[in-house]
């Protein structure tokens, strides 16, 4: 086998522990996990500070965004979602102003309804939302492996903050490949982790 493929099953095999440890949260469970997360998010100072917020719209097993999603309209601020790109593993951005511009899409994930929505081209002030099945302690990430989001994050240079239940944070380095980059902080419903200073 090579170290390709051996890496692969690796990761392969984690993500399917830390989508079982979710599937196994009570809706009550999931719920305070969520509530603890959202709490940490709109103290940050980075949040706060953030004239648009790049985030995941959910799904059942992730931590909640929609929370988050309303929360940062309510603030005053822009918020762009993602649209996967037809036949690409690229996707862009959409600025949304209510949920109900939202509509269910690629992988039974929602996403913007573009033609009521303006595509996100400048993401300066922004701070970025990213999800992950897992994150090791020095920020890097266990994805679904499609590669969407490795994509982005190459190019995106503002501030990312991975949000993951802290039962899924890993204190061993998760398997990784040169071009992956670690989030700046990491925010579970028990603490915020600061992995990569900015400056």
């Amino acid at each position: 086998m090579s170290i390709s493929n051996d890496v692969r099953g690796i990761k392969s095999n984690l993500r399917s522990r830390y989508m079982e440890l979710r599937r196994e949260l009570s809706p009550q469970t999931k719920a305070l996990l969520d509530s603890g997360v959202f709490d940490r998010i709109i103290r940050l100072r980075q949040y706060r500070n953030a004239k648009i917020v790049i985030t995941y719209v959910s799904k059942d097993i992730e931590v909640d965004t929609l929370k988050l999603i309303e929360k940062a309209i309510d603030d005053g601020k822009t918020v762009a979602v993602p649209k996967c790109v037809k036949g690409t593993r690229n996707m862009d951005f959409y600025c949304i102003h209510s949920l109900d511009m939202l509509e269910k899409s690629t992988f039974g994930v929602m996403e913007p309804k573009t033609e009521q929505c303006q595509k996100l081209t400048d993401f300066s002030d922004s701070v970025c939302i990213v999800p992950g099945m897992s994150f090791d302690v020095k920020g890097f990430r266990l994805g679904y492996g499609k590669g969407y989001y490795d994509r982005f994050l190459a190019e995106y240079s503002g501030t990312t903050v991975g949000i993951c239940y802290a039962s899924c944070v890993r204190w061993k380095d998760l398997p990784r490949n040169k071009h992956d980059k670690p989030v700046d902080l990491i925010v579970t419903e028990n603490y915020i982790r600061r992995t990569n200073i900015k400056r």
